[in-house]
């Protein structure tokens, strides 16, 4: 027993003893500062020192304390070595400066918007502190700016020139060597999908010796990232909802360039087995009740995030026309066996309020073209959702690389400041394009700007000649007038026709036209235009005199208008809906003037993966409101609604000259067969049955109005090769007029670079 109470008074004893050791060995080692004293600074001045040093006269100073005293000055980059000594009540502080950088300059770069963006980069800048460690860290950084641009190959050097008062220049060499081309593009794995379609999906081109104007054939990581995003997000539309693009791989290969593979691992393919939808008691459930019916139409179907997010979108418009403020929405998705159950949250978010919306990072574009684009404003409730949705707006502009957003307190607990960072990119596009067929050749030229002096409008102007016909035109779209979210747009175009061998006319002609285009309700958009012609035309000497009589000068204004019912699930090759268009001139000024009725349907639907069926219709006519119809308004058959036939020499004709009709329809039936040969070919497939007629000639009792059905069938294909689409088709007339000239094989090969 006296042997345990030794033991704990032993070791009290000894903890005391160490207790006091440590607090004297601190206290000894502890001095109240009363003075400091600052050598080796020249450029930093001792107040800058003790202010970022957070020196504090009579303070108390430990060992602990002079340590962090250290690391902040060291922080500031002012200095390459510190040492202080505490003595005395003195504190004494001996410093070597970094050097100043005195000016950073970039010799074999020329473009300023790339010297600017380089600067921005850089940890080194001009005016700050030299840190030689850093130089090789900035190199890099230089290098992985170029990869960005395609520029694989960069060589730099940098070169430090110390001058007096301990300064020095930077200058950096730059050889970017030449941009780097991809080749081959390789899509492997268990991808489902034909390669062709894949290529269409994404915005990487293969090189070819003709593509020198477009830049998507260099290799660039954003590009490879945007591509395995838009591949996802397809396959996920298509009902494949495990798709995992799995890896993308580039390799080089010398004197040939860059070969780039994406990795594709489809998986299953999913349909929406169950939708319901989640609603918060607090919230009205009757207003809701819509959503059943949309539910019910999805299930069933592939899975899409496309047609979710339709689901969703007609959920927030609920909620605008119910005046629900506040109502936020989250989705919940369970595999089931062969489908995807979908469980939609409804509930009532966190009630604050967008105190300040803080827009940074555009240099070029006015903010007023971004807050234009968003759905929410300073004042309004907070809505993640709607917060969301004003994101994807700014992206839809197509003006930025990057739109980022962060959400932050306001000055109360029920205020959110809303900051919006986004990245400008390079706006302007050059298009160059070139085709042959047995219908002539022709070459395309535009050039495009999608954010005109940094207002959000897009510039365009274009030049296309073809074997009968050169036409230049230039076109100014506002897509978001006054911020009323409708577009305007105005063009003016110079044409130059010559029909002397099918129809025994030249014409030239003017003209001026401003529109608007705005969505009325849901997919129905309404689309109003005014048009001012200047027109001359000109009759061949062995036409007929009634022909030979329309010749001369004429000025037309006309309003038109058009209205839209688009219900098709996506606007290009679309599988599934339909869409509709009626639209109508009429005459303002009256010379030689007509009205023009119009109306196209078409319909689409995927009967399996393999066929793709569509139906379509074309109607037109056009009536003289003070005279005859103008020769050179006269209609035609579209090429593309009567294959089979020379449609310039189908329907009425006066002597040797196709006149054209007042009236044309045509209906069209087509089976898409894309998987009908193996993928290796690079071809799709299709089958039609095309039926149309032309008839009436206003000007003329005596000729023939060849008031008949004309009809073929066919197969027609688009092969993908090494110099372009070749699209070719073979058809069979099965019924004509004895005026129509027949076509039985056409072809077109083309490209844009």
């Amino acid at each position: 027993m006296c042997k345990i109470d030794f033991m704990l008074n032993f070791k009290k004893i000894f903890i005391f003893l160490i207790l006091f050791f440590v607090f004297f060995y601190n206290t000894s080692n502890a001095e109240v500062i009363k003075k400091v004293e600052i050598k080796g600074n020249e450029r930093v001045s001792a107040e800058t020192i003790i202010v970022f040093g957070d020196i504090e006269i009579g303070k108390n100073y430990e060992s602990p304390d002079v340590n962090l005293l250290i690391k902040k000055l060291y922080e500031t980059t002012f200095f390459s070595n510190i040492s202080v000594v505490l003595e005395n009540n003195k504190l004494s502080i001996v410093v070597i400066e970094n050097p100043f950088i005195n000016s950073i300059i970039f010799n074999g770069e020329k473009a300023k918007k790339y010297k600017e963006k380089i600067r921005e980069l850089l940890t080194l800048r001009e005016k700050s502190s030299f840190i030689e460690n850093n130089i090789k860290k900035d190199i890099n950084t230089i290098k992985a700016f170029y990869s960005s641009l395609g520029f694989y190959f960069v060589k730099i050097d940098a070169e430090i020139e110390k001058l007096k008062q301990n300064t020095v220049n930077i200058a950096y060499t730059i050889d970017k060597g030449k941009k780097a081309k991809i080749t081959k593009i390789y899509f492997l794995g268990d991808k489902k999908i034909r390669e062709k379609k894949l290529r269409d999906v994404i915005t990487s081109q293969e090189s070819r010796f003709w593509k020198f104007i477009a830049r998507s054939v260099y290799l660039s990581k954003e590009r490879i990232e945007l591509d395995k995003r838009l591949l996802k997000n397809y396959y996920k539309n298509k009902g494949y909802y495990e798709v995992n693009v799995k890896s993308t791989n580039v390799e080089y290969s010398e004197g040939e360039g860059f070969v780039l593979t994406y990795n594709i691992n489809a998986g299953k393919r999913y349909k929406f087995s169950k939708i319901f939808a989640d609603i918060s008691e607090t919230l009205d459930q009757s207003a809701f009740f819509s959503l059943e019916d949309e539910f019910n139409k999805l299930v069933g179907n592939y899975y899409s995030q496309k047609k979710l997010k339709s689901i969703l979108d007609k959920i927030d418009k609920l909620n605008e026309q119910k005046e629900l403020q506040f109502i936020n929405h989250n989705i919940l998705e369970t595999l089931d066996g062969d489908g995807v159950e979908v469980k939609i949250n409804i509930f009532e978010g966190e009630k604050v309020i967008i105190e300040r919306i803080n827009i940074v990072g555009n240099t070029v574009t006015n903010d007023s073209v971004i807050r234009s684009a968003l759905v929410v404003d300073e004042g309004d409730p907070f809505s993640t959702l709607l917060v969301n949705k004003s994101i994807n707006e700014i992206k839809a502009r197509n003006i930025f690389g990057r739109v980022e957003h962060e959400v932050s307190a306001g000055s109360s607990d029920d205020l959110r400041v809303l900051k919006i960072s986004v990245e400008e990119k390079a706006t302007g596009e050059i298009m160059a394009g070139a085709g042959i067929g047995t219908d002539g050749t022709s070459f395309q030229f535009s050039v495009r700007e999608n954010n005109w002096l940094g207002r959000g409008v897009k510039l365009e102007s274009a030049l296309n000649l073809s074997q009968d016909k050169v036409s230049g035109n230039i076109m100014v779209n506002n897509p978001n007038y006054k911020y009323t979210g409708n577009a305007v747009f105005a063009d003016l175009d110079v044409s130059s026709t010559d029909r002397s061998s099918s129809s025994g006319f030249k014409s030239s002609r003017t003209g001026f036209g401003l529109g608007t285009r705005f969505e009325q309700y849901e997919n129905m958009y309404i689309a109003p235009n005014i048009n001012v012609a200047f027109e001359d035309i000109e009759v061949d000497e062995t036409a007929s005199t009634a022909i030979k009589n329309m010749k001369g000068n004429f000025f037309n204004a006309d309003l038109g208008y058009a209205i839209t019912l688009d219900k098709r699930n996506q606007s290009f090759k679309p599988t599934e809906g339909h869409k509709t268009t009626f639209r109508q001139s009429l005459p303002i000024i009256q010379d030689s003037s007509s009205i023009l009725n119009g109306l196209d349907i078409s319909a689409y639907h995927d009967f399996s993966e393999d066929v793709i069926g569509s139906l379509k219709l074309h109607a037109r006519s056009i009536n003289g409101v003070d005279d005859d119809v103008r020769l050179t308004n006269r209609l035609y058959i579209p090429r593309s609604r009567l294959r089979g036939f020379n449609t310039y020499k189908v329907g009425p004709k006066d002597g040797d000259d196709y006149i054209g009709g007042n009236y044309t329809t045509a209906v069209s039936a087509e089976a898409q067969l894309p998987n009908m040969l193996p993928e290796s070919y690079k071809t799709d497939i299709s089958l039609f049955l095309d039926t149309a007629n032309i008839w009436a000639v206003d000007y003329s009792d005596t000729i023939d109005e060849t008031n008949k059905i004309r009809s073929s069938v066919g197969v027609s294909a688009n092969i993908y090769t090494t110099i372009g689409p070749l699209s070719f088709t073979i058809a069979q007339d099965l019924t004509k007029s004895t005026n129509d000239e027949t076509e039985t094989f056409n072809f077109r090969l083309g490209t844009s670079f």
